[in-house]
């Protein structure tokens, strides 16, 4: 299956890209995918403390995916 993957701050800065797509297998889970991301690019941000949206909706990381999700990855931010 085909995931996007969108990439906010400091991920975004680290990952060198706005989003990707990513082919995954059928029925991955969103820890897989982040841990894929995370091989893929060095983030170092423990899940944890991440925000995740699938198809512009935050979920949990127990969240199903499905061919063709759209998948952010928000860690935390501060404004000033």
């Amino acid at each position: 299956m085909k995931v996007s993957v969108h990439y906010f701050a400091s991920l975004r800065d680290r990952a060198g890209c706005v989003s990707e797509d990513i082919e995954m297998a059928d029925g991955v889970s969103l820890p897989a995918l982040y841990a894929e991301c995370c091989g893929r690019h060095g983030f170092d941000f423990p899940r944890e403390r991440l925000r995740v949206a699938v198809d512009d909706t935050f979920v949990n990381w127990d969240h199903r995916l499905l061919d063709g999700a759209q998948v952010a990855f928000l860690p935390p931010v501060s404004g000033g």
